[in-house]
């Protein structure tokens, strides 16, 4: 009846483990790009430092096109946007959390994450622009070429409208919601302020997720929502791997829950079905045991020599009825209950 219900709304629980585990949560990690958010960033901003805005953004996006990344296709869809050509790209190469580069026309750009770029250029005289972009929650790429430094493109990926009710109600059920992000820790901050996040983890590379699921874990029960190919490892460590619906086969394939909604609210609705399930399994308990305990004894003889009672088998076989049709129509019940 528990899975037969969470179907119904749109949340797919694999097997009885998960919906008996997921009541006993005592944190939920949230990825960012997808799950939090609606996967769906912008360019918000180009800062020119070297030549116009659309030689930058047409640099940028030949490189992105190559990338994987909802950041990169953010970019790729705002050249498309100005109507702006591709160039060919020779030798590219992505740098996990980092960045990408390419050669194009002979030369070699690169486009990343700030702390990336400050590997081998300076960000000085660009810091307070970097910062103000990073503090209204937007993710900041910057191109380079050589030695020279080109431009900034800035990217937004809004919260989805349901996540902030969500991360609410999950608090208000007991459980600790965190953040997880490749963001540097003031978009990370901006973002989660947004949501209503107080625990964030940022410059989370993608391979580290699963650590910060186990280190959790020796607080109590995790439980990992997310949607991409790097959020697997995190979803297979967690005691409770969800999934969103719209994300990759390999999210979906490892995690016990799938939330085929793309909502949030539906991670504090799959909880309350497990509460509410096990709730049932346990009055359950009571009833089937209560009519054991109390009818053994007596049609044992246990009480006979005092009062005579015996217990008919007719009556004893009724007995056994009734209980099993108590406990499938108290199970039944749970289909009215409100998620």
């Amino acid at each position: 009846v528990g899975t037969g219900k969470g179907a119904k709304y749109g949340i797919l629980i694999k097997g009885g483990e998960a919906l008996e585990n997921a009541h006993s949560l005592k944190h939920i990690i949230l990825d960012k790009t997808g799950t939090l958010t609606e996967g769906a960033p912008s360019v918000t901003d180009i800062v020119t430092i070297n030549g116009d805005e659309k030689t930058v953004l047409g640099l940028a996006a030949s490189l992105e096109k190559q990338s994987e990344h909802p950041l990169a296709d953010a970019i790729v869809a705002k050249s498309v946007e100005e109507q702006i050509s591709f160039k060919k790209v020779e030798k590219f190469n992505a740098i996990p959390g980092k960045g990408v580069e390419g050669t194009i026309e002979k030369k070699k750009y690169i486009i990343g994450k700030p702390s990336f770029i400050t590997e081998t250029h300076s960000l000085a005289k660009q810091e307070d622009e970097i910062a103000r972009l990073e503090s209204e929650g937007k993710t900041v790429m910057v191109l380079v070429q050589g030695k020279s430094l080109l431009g900034l493109i800035a990217v937004a990926d809004p919260i989805k409208k349901t996540s902030k009710k969500a991360i609410v109600r999950l608090q208000r059920m007991g459980i600790a919601v965190h953040m997880i992000t490749g963001d540097n820790q003031r978009t990370a901050k901006a973002i989660g302020d947004q949501a209503g996040v107080k625990s964030v983890f940022a410059n989370v590379m993608p391979d580290e997720k699963a650590k910060h699921v186990k280190r959790l874990q020796k607080t109590g029960k995790v439980g990992m929502v997310g949607d991409g190919i790097n959020d697997a490892p995190a979803l297979a460590q967690a005691d409770i791997g969800i999934a969103m619906g719209s994300g990759t086969d390999v999210a979906m394939e490892t995690g016990e829950i799938v939330l085929m909604r793309d909502d949030l609210l539906d991670v504090a609705k799959a909880i309350r079905l497990s509460r509410l399930t096990m709730r049932k399994i346990r009055q359950n308990m009571f009833w089937a045991l209560g009519y054991n305990v109390l009818g053994i004894p007596i049609a044992a003889g246990v009480f006979y020599v005092w009062t005579g009672w015996l217990l008919n088998p007719m009556i004893a076989g009724a007995a056994m009825a009734l209980s099993s049709v108590s406990v499938v129509s108290n199970s039944l019940l749970l289909r009215k209950k409100k998620l």
